[in-house]
Parts: C-alpha cells; structure tokens; sequence
C-alpha cells in the first residue's frame, strides 16, 4: 500500500480486536513517531496494553471496544495546527502498516493515560490505534465547491488533487471547516472557522492536501 492509496483507504475506527500489535507494526510506529518528534519538536509517544483510559466511553459515532493501543501528543502551547500535522503523518503510517486508528479528543480518561506533559507543555489528543474489527466506513462529505477557491483562474490539476485529499482528511464531529484559497501569486492558503479542535484539524487538512497536491506544486501562505 502507498501513501496516497492509504489515504482512500482509512477510515476512523473504534472496534478493535483483542490483538496485540505484531512486533513488525510496533517498529513501524515508534520509527514515524520518532521521525514527527524529531521534525516537530513535538512529544509524541506509543502506550500499548493499557485497557482503561478507553473502557466503558460512549463516543458520539460509537463506543470504543478493545482500544488499549493508543499514541499521545503533547507540546508547547500554540501549537495545535502541528499537532495535526504530524499526528496524521503517523496516522497514515499506521494504516500503511496494516493498522487502523481514530482520533479521539475527549472521548477517554485522561487519569489513566501513563504520560504527563513536560515542563511548559500540555497535553493535546490521543489517538487509537489496534486491528479494527473493520475496515471502517466513508463518511458524508461536503462539496469541493464548499471548501475552495481559485479565484477567477481555472482550477489546477494538482490544486483539484489537494482538494480531494483534503475533504477524505478525518475532522472533528466531521465538521470540515476548513477553507482552501490559491492565491494570485500561486501560493495557497489554508483556514479554519472556529470549532472543536478546528485548529488541529487545520493542521491534519494541511497534511492531506500536500499529499494530493505534491509539495514541491505550490507554497503555503501564512
């Protein structure tokens, strides 16, 4: 599975197999959360075996079930849109590695996570991690229409590309408030409407559009 077809495949799960991750998948994730925390500055870490933070939640799409495999983020205050980021970098590389995964923003006991913050940071998201029961399912989407503009400029081919990895991105409650701009001067701009976790969310849309688009096709404007 490459990159971009591990896009189009996942899908957040929250019903997962009474199953330990094969020794192969665990290397796998400590090197892409090893990799995001040296690129990032980030704390990133891997809890596995750890059954509580998860047992006995209601989420809003599904209770979780058998999510004791899960990789936390902390950091420095301000930097949610990283969080994103990064935090989706692994996403995929998990799912490239045959696992399936669900961001979880509250729904989990934060006592029972064995991981505190360093000194001047915070604790932001979790995120689940194990063999799902299933593969997941496609979610409602908006249009490309709802989350772009090019201007009076027809569309790039690459820009399309972006946009369409963006609206397949996992938001919170699936709000998808995010908002695309190519610029005159061909840079692109990305923004979020206030929102639950809509600034991690930014940095996770962020991510995606890079891999449809190709990075080396455009630069971001601040």
């Amino acid at each position: 599975m490459d990159i971009k077809e591990a896009v189009i495949k996942r899908h957040s799960v929250r019903r997962y197999l009474d199953k330990e991750l094969d020794k192969s998948a665990v290397n796998g994730l400590k090197t892409a959360i090893s990799e995001a925390c040296k690129d990032s500055g980030l704390d990133i870490q891997l809890v596995l075996n750890e059954p509580t933070a998860f047992t006995g939640l209601l989420a809003k799409y599904g209770k979780f079930e058998n999510c004791k495999n899960y990789i936390t983020i902390c950091g420095k205050k301000g930097r949610e849109v990283d969080v994103g980021y990064y935090g989706e970098r692994i996403v995929i590389a998990a799912q490239m590695l045959g696992l399936n995964t669900c961001w979880v923003a509250l729904t989990y006991k934060k006592g029972k996570v064995p991981v505190k913050p360093r000194a001047g940071e915070k604790f932001y998201i979790t995120i689940a991690v194990g063999y799902g029961r299933n593969r997941g399912l496609p979610r409602k989407s908006k249009s490309m229409e709802q989350v772009c503009n090019v201007g009076t400029t027809e569309m790039p081919e690459w820009f399309k590309n972006g946009i369409d990895f963006a609206l397949r991105a996992p938001t919170a409650i699936n709000q998808q408030r995010f908002y695309i701009t190519l610029n005159e001067n061909g840079s692109v701009s990305a923004k979020s409407k206030l929102g639950p976790c809509s600034k991690i969310d930014l940095g996770i849309v962020k991510y995606h559009f890079e891999l449809g688009a190709g990075r080396d096709s455009f630069s971001w404007e601040e």
